[in-house]
């Protein structure tokens, strides 16, 4: 579905486009017109949060900091409803051929099967729902539903199945930072999970954020280089940040000069430059800068909009 990376040109070259691959280049390989995403909230938990595995979470993590407002408030549980939202909502951005049921908050192929397929299966009789993208742990995909994945989505799916984005939160590709950060997982869950999903016929991207405690610019291009090595069509990057309510809110209290932050968006923009030029060509890139609430972010404060910070990386 995607092109092989040539490591020469990129395509986007029109006008001041900046040159890299957007995730609309992946989607305009797939649909034939504009598709938006829509965020909305399963009510699904976390294995880090639960118990399971742990019950602080990642140090960083307070979900309510990107949840969008209309799935936050809507106590429904209905992923319907929120849809309805979600598409008047973005209504402002124009026209669009269709829509992809993004399901973002905490983790999303976590809890019983059967319940998963329901609410995606809900999603996908919305009008013009055209598939999903689901943001995931890398160790939270369990057999059965990978099967699912493959038989409706992947290269066991009739030629007109929707389609499917399987988007794992990888954070590092260094073992000692995910130790450090409480993810509760190795970078190789990760590479074995991609690799499945990938055999399976099914799309996936990567997160990684940039700036965890303890990494330099070293670790950063390691990580493009490990992450260009992986099966991955997508990947979203974002500046390290610290929100209320978190473990590393109480770090940088107690010592903020323990917790080394981009202080401008033009530094974060150096290193981005220098990520995508040692990344594999190809990959299309969804985003590469977080937006918190100004009322629930703590650092760093740029106030700058992602099309603006766009402008600034040099490729």
């Amino acid at each position: 579905m995607m092109r092989i990376a040539d490591n020469t040109s990129p395509k986007c070259t029109k006008g001041d486009r900046p040159h890299w691959y957007h995730l609309a280049d992946y989607l305009s390989e797939i649909f034939p017109g504009k598709v938006i995403k829509i965020a909305v909230n399963a009510g699904l938990g976390c294995p880090n949060r639960d118990g399971t595995l742990g019950r602080d979470g990642c140090i960083y993590c307070n979900n309510l900091s990107f949840n969008p407002a209309y799935a936050f408030s809507d106590t429904s549980g209905s992923i319907t409803a929120q849809l309805e939202k979600g598409v008047k909502f973005n209504s402002r951005k124009g026209e669009c051929w269709g829509y992809l049921a993004y399901f973002q908050s905490y983790t999303n192929t976590y809890g019983p099967t059967d319940k998963l397929i329901e609410l995606y299966e809900e999603a996908l009789r919305f009008p013009d729902v055209k598939g999903l993208v689901i943001a995931t742990r890398p160790d939270s995909i369990k057999p059965d539903l990978a099967d699912w994945f493959e038989h409706r989505f992947g290269r066991l799916a009739p030629s007109d199945h929707p389609h499917l984005l399987v988007e794992i939160g990888i954070e590092s590709t260094s073992d000692r930072t995910l130790q450090l950060i409480n993810r509760h997982h190795t970078y190789q869950c990760a590479v074995d999970c991609i690799n499945d999903l990938n055999e399976r016929g099914i799309d996936t991207g990567a997160h990684l954020i940039l700036g965890l405690p303890g990494e330099t610019e070293q670790d950063f291009m390691a990580h493009a280089e490990r992450i260009s090595a992986l099966p991955i069509k997508t990947i979203k990057l974002h500046q390290l940040q610290v929100v209320k309510g978190t473990a590393l809110a109480r770090m940088y209290e107690q010592d903020p000069s323990g917790i080394k932050l981009f202080n401008t968006p033009q530094e974060y923009a150096a290193v981005v430059s220098a990520f995508i030029k040692r990344a594999r060509r190809d990959l299309c890139y969804d985003r590469f800068v977080s937006e918190t609430p100004k009322s629930m972010l703590i650092a760093p404060a740029w106030g700058i909009k992602p099309q603006a910070f766009n402008q600034m990386i040099r490729v």
